[in-house]
């Protein structure tokens, strides 16, 4: 027993690391081929800081509760168990032997005890979970719609195996070292180790050897199998997440949120006015991901927490960025024999390499080169193109970022996404149509609609002849030095009539709580954030700059250059994008500000707003800059208003569907999100649908008014923004007529 014992364990063990360590060469190799990126490498002590809290804290994964406890352990007992393998191998050839030093220290023993029954009970959750959310039985709402099931269960049942093998040697050993009573060292496996104290002393040694085997075998015959599969990602990400982790975008530790990364071309950002003859615009060929997008696809662990969050997949349409994921790292992974031999094609699409080269190339590979990265997903013999990535998938998402938030190894979708969409846009002219237009009144009016330059001041008429204030414009009626914001109004701020109410009660706010601001006026223009999501990275650049070269100007003599905006996506664009475009401006969103201007008592809600109201999250003001908290504490402060959450809020709201450039493209694939999103709003019987966008306040308040046609909302039901809420409340009410008059004293 012990002799085949030793003998198939190191069989096992030899074949198991060599082929693993063959794997991750290779995946080393593969990762290689995306293009350089060069940004990957500063403060390296904050983002080893940033892979110990994102590990030990588990700061993605205890969002999920129960799920989130579960993973931890395993995890944990994952990495920190690894010596008792070491023993294992011990036991095989000594039943009796223990580490050296620490093999019968109590703390050892009680931490074995304690992290291998926790890793197995955790194990045991997760598989119970998966069970209980199979596709077969939810469909598209299981997160696990799409991921390769027998990875997944091999993985978890390898950890239960383990597990179970660590509990039964602990009771072996005790059993074989005549324990007869509870203690810390065996405080979990007392009771089995009760059970096998009447075996003869040489059956506990055969059981030994014969666990320990089985130990061995099932953690190395999980090695032969990872080793044969290097794209297993939910196997490999066990490793590949450090790394990923490590080489996130945000040197900081934050999530790839915000601005959206410089369209780059060899790891250096292109330059627009002069670009290079070789410059590659955005991404073609999976080649063109930089090393780290490959490193995301290689890492992606199958675990559904963005496909569960995403808009676009919650409302029927084909995007799912797991399977985005998924699907391009099979691709990298299928197409890396070509590359890795020297194979390529040129922007004329010419093959770079020699057939010299390419002649051991599988065939397999070479028809996975052949492959567009876009392209609708039937095979050329069914009238498609085979592409990877079907046109639908790529411009259903909304950017909403509720993947790149959710996701516990920090892939990040969304710059993935843009850069195909550029490629798409600037070089093959290829997106949906209605963009055209959007587009086309960027470049000829500064605006989408396409209105006139002078409109953008009717909002400013209006407002006078309504309340009499003017609104001064900056350098022609107010000079700078005065100003305390600059107030940008963005292009529905100015244009749209719905949006429009909010700027005016804004504009009403500040003049009420006595704040010096001004306006750019016919100077706006469009930030240029709908064209750089969509993929027009030029227009983006030509809008921006010329954007920054006003603002510099108008706020030279300022004593600081503060900007407030009520368009979450203004208000991200200025502020996180613009300094790529040397504007470094001081921005807040207009829900700062006012929830700054009640703590100083500038402003006094005093007149009840009664109603049930509920709050939808902008995604461009929660999820891409986490600024929750200033509108909830504005409602919090008005008088009446009895506040209730839907049930995907803050981290998890929900997207109104407009992000992304989603704004300006019909929806004609599923569920309306915007609908998807009322619906949610009404199960709540509310009064008020508040929000802080007016992209979102546009959205929101088409669904409501097709709910009203339908008859399925309440007529009164009305859908604002929060400063017109804090208007309401902080305005005198007009007298009524009945007031008493107040008794006179003669002097």
């Amino acid at each position: 027993m012990q002799l085949a014992a030793i003998v198939i364990s190191l069989v096992t063990f030899v074949i198991g690391t060599a082929l693993a360590a063959r794997a991750a060469l290779y995946i080393y190799k593969v990762v290689r081929t995306g293009a350089d990126d060069t940004t990957r490498f500063g403060r390296p002590a904050q983002r080893v800081k940033t892979v110990a809290t994102e590990f030990v804290g588990h700061t993605r994964m205890n969002r999920w509760g129960i799920v989130g406890i579960a993973h931890w352990f395993v995890a944990v007992g994952f990495f920190s168990l690894v010596l008792t393998i070491v023993n294992a191998f011990g036991q095989l050839f000594d039943a009796e032997f223990a580490l050296p030093i620490i093999g019968h220290w109590m703390v050892w023993q009680l931490f074995v005890e304690l992290v291998g029954t926790l890793t197995t009970l955790g194990i045991a959750v997760l598989i119970v979970i998966r069970l209980m959310s199979l596709p077969s039985r939810s469909g598209r709402k299981s997160r696990f719609a799409g991921s390769i099931a027998w990875q997944a269960f091999y993985v978890e049942y390898t950890i239960l195996g383990i597990g179970l093998c660590i509990l039964m040697l602990r009771a072996l050993e005790g059993a074989l070292n005549g324990v007869d009573s509870y203690g810390p060292e065996h405080l979990v496996s007392y009771p089995l180790v009760s059970a096998l104290s009447g075996l003869s002393h040489g059956t506990l040694e055969n059981l030994i050897y014969l666990f320990a085997m089985l130990k061995i075998c099932i953690s190395f015959a999980w090695a032969t199998t990872i080793g044969l599969n290097p794209s297993m990602g939910v196997a490999w990400h066990r490793f590949l997440g450090f790394f990923n982790i490590y080489f996130k975008r945000e040197e900081d530790g934050g999530t790839a949120l915000g601005a959206l990364r410089p369209m780059t071309s060899g790891g250096q950002p292109i330059d627009f006015e002069d670009p290079a003859e070789d410059a590659v615009f955005g991404v073609s060929q999976v080649e063109h991901f930089s090393w780290k997008g490959i490193l995301d696809f290689s890492t992606c662990t199958e675990c559904g927490r963005c496909q569960s969050q995403c808009p676009a997949w919650n409302t029927g349409k084909p995007l799912s960025p797991k399977l985005l994921i998924m699907s391009l790292r099979e691709h990298a992974y299928g197409k890396a024999p070509y590359l890795l031999a020297g194979g390529g094609k040129d922007m004329e699409g010419e093959e770079k390499a020699t057939s010299e080269q390419l002649k051991d190339v599988p065939a397999a590979a070479l028809a996975e080169a052949e492959r567009p990265l876009i392209g609708t997903a039937e095979a050329p013999d069914s009238g498609g193109l085979g592409g990877v990535i079907d046109p639908d998938v790529l411009w259903s998402c909304t950017t909403c970022g509720a993947c790149v938030e959710q996701c516990p190894v920090d892939i990040e979708h969304i710059d993935h996404i843009v850069d195909m969409r550029r490629y798409q846009v600037m070089i093959e002219s290829s997106f949906p149509t209605e963009a055209g237009t959007m587009l086309k009144n960027l470049e000829n009016k500064g605006n989408p609609w396409g209105m006139a330059t002078k409109a953008r001041l009717d909002w400013v008429k209006e407002l006078k002849k309504e309340t009499g204030i003017e609104v001064p414009v900056i350098g022609e009626d107010i000079d700078p030095a005065e100003v305390e914001y600059l107030y940008w109004v963005g292009c529905a701020g100015a244009l749209e009539d719905r949006a429009k109410k909010t700027t005016k009660a804004f504009a009403e706010l500040l003049h009420t709580a006595g704040v010096k601001f001004a306006i750019l006026g016919k100077e706006e223009s469009c930030t240029g954030d709908s064209a750089r999501r969509l993929g027009n990275e030029f227009l983006f650049q030509m809008l921006g700059a010329q954007n920054v070269e006003t603002l510099n100007a108008a706020l030279e003599d300022a004593p600081v250059k503060r900007i407030v905006a009520t368009c979450p996506h203004c208000f991200n664009t200025i502020a996180n994008e613009y300094p790529q475009l040397g504007g470094h401006f001081e921005v807040i969103h207009h829900t700062q500000l006012l929830q700054h201007l009640i703590d100083e008592g500038k402003l006094i809600p005093v007149n009840p707003v009664e109603g049930l109201i509920t709050y939808h999250d902008p995604c461009y003001l929660g999820r891409h800059n986490k600024v929750y908290s200033p509108p909830r504490e504005i409602m919090d402060k008005v008088p009446g208003l009895r506040q209730q959450e839907m049930h995907r809020h803050k981290e998890r709201g929900f997207c109104c569907g407009a992000g992304g450039a989603r704004m300006w493209m019909e929806e004609r694939i599923g569920k309306r999100i915007n609908t998807e999103r009322v619906d949610e709003a009404l199960s709540l019987d509310p009064d008020i649908v508040s929000t802080a966008c007016p992209f979102c306040l546009v959205m929101l308040s088409d669904s409501v008014n097709g709910k009203k046609n339908e008859g399925a909302a309440k007529e009164h039901l009305k859908v604002v923004d929060v400063a017109q809420l804090l208007l309401d409340s902080v305005k005198a009410l007009p007298p009524t007529g009945n007031e008493e008059q107040p008794a006179t004293v003669d002097a």
